[in-house]
């Protein structure tokens, strides 16, 4: 398999492969590359529907003169393969809409050996301000991928991603899901079921409604065929009526986002 940087001419055939709507796995097999170096090249350079070669060429001469981090050609052979890893899953969760910097600070958490880490440790380790480590932190708790924990030494946040971070982020987009299929069906009605837009924005708020319920239904299969801890932030168990609690602890804090709720 080849090695080395990309070439003009195979971030042409990138562009090609991309226009004839081939995969990244097609169009690295075509360039004898790992199907990891065509996600991220594409990733960081505008995405399948916005990548250009000659563009992408010229912006990684810029980062190269910048200077490449210092650990990755010093590295060790196990770091370099968690050095990929990390900026695989950096690009996928860019990829998939997260910000670049709330991307590298959910990784890192991942990827950090005990899954704990604190604002300074964050910044120290991605070299950035710590500011945006805060913005970050803060959206990531939202949406229930991390949570925080006060460290009992000292008067400082450790952040934490454990083994039930997506169950909750599941429940957490489900129940917001839910929210909006009750707003959009509301809608529905208003506007009158006998009008094309009212009839739509009816269809719409079932569909939602259908999918988040059934999203909602396996996490709890999923949580109750799994060995949970007891550890702070998980959510309550099937006592609350069959919804999951919200990372801070109250049930079915989102009206009407289960089964039954009223």
């Amino acid at each position: 398999m080849s090695e080395g940087r990309l070439t003009r001419q195979d971030r042409q055939r990138i562009a090609n492969g991309l226009a004839e709507g081939r995969s990244y796995a097609e169009i690295a097999r075509r360039l004898d590359r790992p199907t990891s170096t065509i996600s991220r090249e594409v990733g960081r350079n505008g995405g399948p529907g916005d990548y250009r070669p000659e563009r992408a060429h010229q912006a990684t001469a810029r980062r190269a003169r910048r200077g490449a981090p210092a650990r990755w050609p010093e590295a060790e052979p196990r770091d370099r393969k968690v050095f990929e890893v990390e900026e695989g899953a950096v690009e996928m969760a860019v990829g998939m809409g997260l910000p670049k910097m709330v991307a590298r600070v959910l990784i890192g958490l991942w990827l950090s050996e005990d899954g704990r880490l604190t604002a300074a440790e964050l910044s120290r380790g991605l070299k950035v301000s710590p500011a945006s480590i805060s913005m970050a932190v803060g959206y990531l708790t939202q949406q229930g991928l991390i949570r925080r924990e006060r460290d009992p030494r000292g008067r400082r946040d450790v952040y934490v991603v454990d083994d039930d971070a997506w169950y909750r982020s599941a429940v957490i987009s489900s129940r917001r899901t839910l929210v909006a299929a009750e707003i959009t069906k509301a809608a529905g009605q208003t506007l009158g079921l006998d009008t094309p837009r009212g009839r739509r924005l009816a269809r719409g708020g079932a569909f939602l409604e259908g999918i988040s319920l059934d999203a909602l239904a396996s996490a709890e299969r999923w949580r109750d065929s799994q060995v949970i801890s007891d550890a702070p932030g998980v959510p309550a168990g099937p006592d609350d009526g069959g919804c999951a609690a919200t990372p801070g602890g109250r049930p079915g804090a989102a009206r009407g986002t289960c089964r039954g709720a009223g």
